[in-house]
């Protein structure tokens, strides 16, 4: 299966691995939107894809306007979504935990993917694909990280439970290690890399993965007509390290 004249839609497509999913689908042929909730980082997104793409912004967290903005799209063959934020306790311990602020948590990567897959549902094809995002937090938790991974190891359990209330539509879930994108720029150059290099120095692949190989776990999803249900990790080993 190739994604040559289908029609992929990649929400939190603006940027780092959403991008470059779209680029790699345009690539093979597909017709990319790309969804955002900034119209500027939409109009930029889809100039660099060139005709293959076309863009639409969407606030994930407003259960409204995801309704509104679907309406409005055209039939989906393969839905990804990558959307995220970096809001809420991600690091702390519980006993300083405030559980009005801990939900907000959720709001984007998890209720956000809910959201938009009910809206996106009627116009997906039935031999179509639907991809989510968590991430290895889930399977490596920290201390003070215990609302981080409950919220990922949800977005993977989501993409297993729909994988068999949905079918025979297809959903999976991509779980990234390290990956460098654009949320590290506000690491200072000059320290950026060596920082990198520290936290990947033990991994058995010891190094920052990169977005076009993290995009690659996703077009596979996308045409691998006999994968559903399934979590792909993509970590470089660090999910095996003790």
């Amino acid at each position: 299966m190739t994604l040559k004249d289908q029609h992929v839609v990649v929400v939190g497509g603006s940027s780092g691995i959403g991008f470059a999913v779209a680029a790699g689908a345009a690539a093979q042929g597909a017709r990319v939107s790309i969804a955002s909730s900034s119209p500027a980082n939409v109009e930029a997104a889809t100039a660099r894809l060139g005709n293959a793409g076309a863009g639409f912004t969407v606030n994930v967290t407003d259960r409204a306007d995801v309704e509104r903005a679907f309406a409005g799209v055209e039939p989906i063959d393969h839905l990804v979504f990558t959307a995220g934020d970096w809001g809420g306790p991600r690091r702390g311990a519980l006993k300083d935990l405030d559980l009005d602020v801990a939900p907000g948590l959720f709001a984007v990567r998890f209720w956000g993917a809910m959201a938009v897959v009910k809206a996106a549902l009627p116009k997906i094809a039935p031999e179509g694909s639907i991809t989510l995002t968590n991430g290895m937090i889930a399977h490596r938790p920290r201390p003070g990280s215990a609302v981080s991974s409950a919220m990922a190891g949800a977005v993977e359990h989501l993409a297993r439970g729909l994988a068999v209330e949905l079918a025979p539509l297809r959903v999976n879930c991509v779980c990234p290690g390290l990956i460098r994108t654009e949320v590290w720029n506000s690491i200072p150059a000059e320290s950026r890399e060596e920082r990198l290099k520290t936290m990947t120095a033990n991994q058995p692949v010891p190094r920052v993965g990169e977005a076009d190989e993290a995009a690659l776990a996703y077009l596979f999803l996308m045409t691998c007509g006999y994968a559903t249900g399934q979590v792909l990790k993509v970590d470089g080993g660090f999910g095996i390290i003790p």
